[in-house]
């Protein structure tokens, strides 16, 4: 528990005195006017006054200390800002409150504390808590900021409702990006005293649900994410009178923070130092368009298109200043009224119209019309209501809409996607009269619009190269770069340092002028054409996880075609699990491993728009971050690749041991793959040395590991499977669970296989795996080495024209010194 009753800093009353020109301390006979700051005593937060943005109004608050862009996490007066913070005083009153005043000296914010004495003073702390203490009695604490917080919960800080007042601390967004008014997006746990938290709408709608609070696991049931950070320590606490979380770091030297934001999820952010920017870690609801009413009243979201919310035909986007700033809340307007009065004097070409859209997530608060059997009936019904804006027949089903539509999804490509028919008035669809005059003047006006974009576009050009070199850097997490190849030669100094190589091609390391490092895969043998290559490549880029590579950019100039991504500072998982010289990782990071990739490869099977399936997984593009957290390199490749694929199979190096039987003898792939080979790798995670490893260090045979651990499960001695560098020091329920859900990854038949959603929620604790059959592949491997070979060159020669002599030399077995870091 941080904060059970947190006391002011002050051992002895005298030392109060001895503050008195602290500059972390607001004293009575002080205070805080234009651009006045106390900063906390390690120079972690700054209180003052600030403007957010563009903004031209001014706020107290208190941000970062050591972050170069301005970011705040708690704001006194959101509601009332100051025009001219050097004529405003933010001071302790007469009574003993905190307050802030105008220049007409009128009071603007108060703490409004209870305090019995009107001698207090006001301490920043290095947790970015401003308390305010009764100076005659040190340790009591009269009021204090993070009992109060705004959009962003710190370490230490509480988010829980009091049982006995019903008062609730929650996060609660800003309106927009410049404008710190509470908005329509709160979080809050539970008002019933369950131990969830709900992300609510505009203070009545709840639409995203953390799940109940897993003790054990220390995790959300519906946020996974949180057991792959082991740098948070969260504590749920629960009495008579309150139920509350906080959590704190275990290094001091993170600085994180979790955000209601203004789009409706909450996120949780960590600085990279080195980077210079936010990560973001996780956020929920996972895609933008799951948040209620997201993009307003007649928007409608689409997570394939920037911006994702747009106004539907015939609408205006009703406060365009806002839908900039983030804040599309207000929603669009109608361009034209509709003609409902007096609709008998209207000729059939003024009347209202309905505009067919496919592929929507129809809105909620339908309302169906019973005994109405056929569309024409469902849109007459509609047409003779003039609060009715849309409807909707499926089936024998006719839905109507009254008032306001939200929740519009474009482009919905799940269960429950519809045609929507929506009301327009008459003018705002085409008219087929005056088609051809639109014809001939946009013709015209094409015309002239080509030639002043090619005017623009030349200039553009022009000025983009110039400030290339100094400028691809800041667009790092902003959207795919496009790099000419003298570029990339520069950055790498001419590809002299290799970091390793796969099938697809050679990684470079380089690093940008600002000295951020990158890592550069040159794509070898591709014939794809320009076009499709850089629709794929915008595809990857496309597709962000925590536990997947960054794609910064690409470069396509004739023959040379390379992919720019994050580096990877700790290098390739095989380089930990099979290096001599390398540290040995424990037990609970090798876990942390085992359940990020699979997050990752999770996403990309069930979460993406289109399945993609990885083709290679293997420890070398399992790649790790300062943190050692997993990261899945090489995604999407195989689609990139196109017809080549199949040549990369058959030459790709250190692939034999994780390609699934369906793989090798031609027959179709699915996502299942991706199951065996992340198998084969949760063997190679447990036994620390390669699955085909013949010799042991000691010279022994050591054999085909899968079939050991299948016999260990049966004798019940999986103790012994465990690297012996980690001499015994492991969870024996998690390596059990580990072993068994391997041997299910590994089934000869895919269908027997679990999905990798299945194998997440079995490494989360929240299925559980039974003893899984022997495959007769593996039943073919349990004598000597030369049947490994024998199995292999069997498979091959299925596939008809590589017979046993043209086995790839990629397939041969490998020895413990083998490295072929892919990045």
């Amino acid at each position: 528990m941080m904060f059970p009753r947190i006391r002011c800093i002050f051992p002895l009353l005298p030392l109060l005195f001895n503050l008195c020109s602290a500059a972390h301390t607001i004293f009575a006979n002080s205070s805080l006017s234009g651009k006045q700051i106390i900063t906390s005593s390690g120079g972690n937060f700054v209180l003052g006054f600030f403007a957010p943005g563009n903004s031209d109004r001014y706020y107290v608050g208190i941000w970062y200390g050591k972050i170069p862009k301005l970011t705040s996490v708690w704001v006194a007066n959101r509601e009332t800002p100051v025009a001219d913070p050097s004529t405003s005083v933010f001071k302790i009153s007469t009574d003993g409150n905190l307050v802030l005043l105008d220049s007409s000296n009128a009071l603007v914010w108060s703490t409004d504390a209870n305090t019995t004495t009107n001698s207090t003073v006001a301490m920043l702390l290095d947790s970015g808590n401003l308390q305010l203490c009764d100076a005659s009695n040190p340790s009591r604490v009269v009021w204090q900021s993070m009992d109060h917080p705004t959009d962003t919960w710190l370490p230490g800080g509480r988010l829980g409702l009091n049982k006995l007042t019903g008062v609730s601390q929650r996060l609660t967004a800003w309106k927009n990006n410049d404008d710190p008014t509470p908005g329509i997006f709160n979080l809050e746990l539970d008002p019933n005293g369950t131990s969830q938290y709900f992300i609510i709408w505009n203070s009545t709608y709840s639409y995203w649900t953390s799940g109940t609070w897993n003790g054990q696991l220390q995790i959300f049931s519906h946020v996974p994410e949180m057991r792959s950070n082991y740098n948070y320590d969260f504590q749920y606490f629960n009495n008579s009178v309150e139920n509350y979380f906080n959590y704190s770091m275990k290094s001091s030297a993170i600085i994180s923070r979790f955000v209601m934001d203004v789009d409706g999820r909450i996120k949780q952010l960590t600085w990279l130092d080195d980077k210079q920017l936010w990560t973001l870690f996780w956020q929920k609801p996972d895609k933008p368009c799951l948040v209620h009413s997201l993009c307003g009243a007649f928007g409608s979201c689409n997570e394939n298109a920037m911006p994702i919310c747009q106004c539907v035909k015939g609408f205006r986007v009703r406060s365009q200043s806002d839908w900039d700033l983030g804040d599309q809340s207000g929603g669009c307007t109608r361009n034209t009224p509709l003609q409902c009065v007096d609709r008998a004097h209207l000729s059939n070409s003024q009347r209202d119209k309905f505009l067919a859209m496919d592929n929507m997530r129809l809105p909620v608060n339908s309302q169906t019309l019973n005994g109405i059997g056929r569309d024409e009936d469902c849109k007459l019904a509609c047409l003779n209501n003039c609060s009715c804006t849309a409807y909707s027949f499926s089936g024998s089903r006719c839905s109507v809409w009254h008032g306001e539509l939200f929740n519009l999804q474009d482009q919905f490509d799940e269960s429950g996607a519809s045609t929507l028919q929506l009301r327009l008035a008459a003018s705002e669809l085409s008219n087929p009269r005056s088609n051809k005059t639109l014809v001939t003047w946009a013709v015209a006006s094409a015309a002239a619009a080509v030639v002043a974009s090619l005017a623009l576009i030349l200039f553009v050009t022009w000025r983009r190269r110039r400030s290339r070199l100094m400028g691809e850097s800041k667009a790092v997490g902003s959207g795919i770069v496009p790099f000419r190849y003298s570029e990339l030669r520069h950055a790498t100094k001419n590809f002299s340092h290799r970091l390793g190589g796969g099938g697809f091609g050679s990684v470079f390391k380089g690093s940008f002028p600002n000295s951020t490092a990158i890592a550069v895969k040159r794509l070898e043998a591709l014939r794809q054409g320009e076009k499709q290559f850089r629709t794929e490549v915008g595809t990857i880029g496309t597709i962000q996880h925590v536990n997947l590579v960054r794609l910064i950019g690409f470069c396509s100039e004739g023959a040379n075609r390379l992919l720019v991504y994050e580096f990877m500072p700790k290098g390739s998982l095989d380089t930990h699990l099979f290096s001599a010289s390398a540290t040995v990782l424990n037990w609970k990071t090798r876990y942390q491993i085992a359940v990020g990739t699979a997050r990752g490869l999770t996403y990309l099977h069930e979460q993406c728009r289109d399945c993609i399936i990885h083709c290679d997984i293997k420890p070398e593009n399992i790649l790790l971050d300062d943190s050692l957290t997993p990261k899945l390199s090489d995604f999407g490749l195989a689609k990139l690749m196109g017809r080549d694929f199949s040549r990369v199979l058959t030459t790709m190096r250190g692939t034999r041991g994780y390609l699934a039987p369906e793989m090798i003898t031609g027959l179709p792939i699915t996502a299942k793959a991706d199951v065996y080979s992340y198998g084969m790798m949760l063997f190679e995670i447990v036994s620390g040395r390669r699955n085909l490893q013949e010799k042991t260090e000691e010279g022994n045979t050591a054999g085909f590991f899968p079939t050991l651990v299948f016999s260990k499960l049966m004798e019940k001695n999986i103790g012994s499977l465990l690297d012996q560098r980690l001499e015994g020091d492991a969870d024996l329920e998690e390596l059990n669970r580990v072993c068994k859900l391997a041997c299910w990854c590994v089934q000869d038949n895919e269908i027997c296989r679990s999905t990798m959603g299945q194998v997440l929620q079995v490494l989360e604790g929240f299925l559980e795996v039974s003893m899984p059959p022997i495959p007769r592949s593996l039943q073919l491997l349990t004598e000597t080495p030369e049947n490994i070979n024998f199995f292999y060159q069997s498979l091959s020669a299925n596939q008809g024209s590589q017979s046993s002599s043209d086995t790839p030399s990629g397939w041969q077995t490998r020895s413990s010194t083998t490295n072929n870091s892919s990045a």
